[in-house]
């Protein structure tokens, strides 16, 4: 852990290296979404925006935020190169829930926002299910334990669990759930170490 705000701490993170993620969308996502209807989306904590550009190459009009200017500025550029209308895929760097966008989405999507800095997760999970419109959907996928090769921590203590999660959903009587389970995964590290990772996922739709 380090003294500096989140926002610092992204920052520096992102400016010490050419590129943090691999620009593939989150499998978990790819799996769940794959068949829906295209409509208005979001992504929290999008990145250099893997997530936002699969969407918006699948005809969503698709919005990520994210804490680093410079994880959003790579994110403009690779839609840049993705050749994708303009306004097909925006990117906002701001902090999070102030800058979620106070306004309908038909998906949004929250995929391992887990800080290793003091990050309001409860907050911004509940504030932007507030924002999943009638009959639209909130996709929350979450590391339940660290990687094997993780070489610092990842997120508070505390894990996040099915339980957990649930709780930004509140009133869980609202939404139809999909999913709220662990699930279990293969995965390479960075050294090409074979894994098997398990993440909590939850996949609600908002009864319309």
């Amino acid at each position: 852990m380090d003294d500096l705000s989140p926002a610092e701490h992204w920052e520096k993170r992102y400016a010490e290296s050419d590129r943090v993620w691999s620009g593939r969308v989150n499998p978990t996502l790819e799996s769940l979404a794959a068949d829906l209807t295209p409509g208005r989306a979001l992504d929290l904590g999008c990145g250099e925006g893997g997530d936002v550009l699969w969407l918006a190459q699948r005809g969503w009009r698709a919005t990520g935020v994210d804490i680093s200017a410079t994880a959003v500025a790579r994110a403009r550029a690779h839609a840049e190169e993705a050749g994708l209308p303009q306004g097909q895929a925006e990117f906002v760097a701001a902090e999070l829930p102030q800058g979620i966008p106070d306004e309908p989405f038909d998906l949004i999507t929250a995929s391992f926002l887990q800080s290793t800095v003091e990050l309001d997760r409860q907050g911004i999970l509940e504030a932007a299910a507030a924002r999943v419109a009638p009959g639209g959907r909130m996709l929350i996928v979450s590391h339940a334990e660290p990687p094997p090769w993780a070489n610092h921590e990842h997120g508070p203590r505390q894990m996040p669990t099915v339980e957990g999660d649930l709780r930004a959903l509140a009133p869980v009587s609202d939404w139809h759930l999909h999913a709220a389970e662990n699930r279990r995964r293969s995965a390479v590290g960075p050294d090409g170490q074979d894994a098997v990772l398990e993440d909590v996922v939850i996949f609600a739709q908002r009864i319309g």
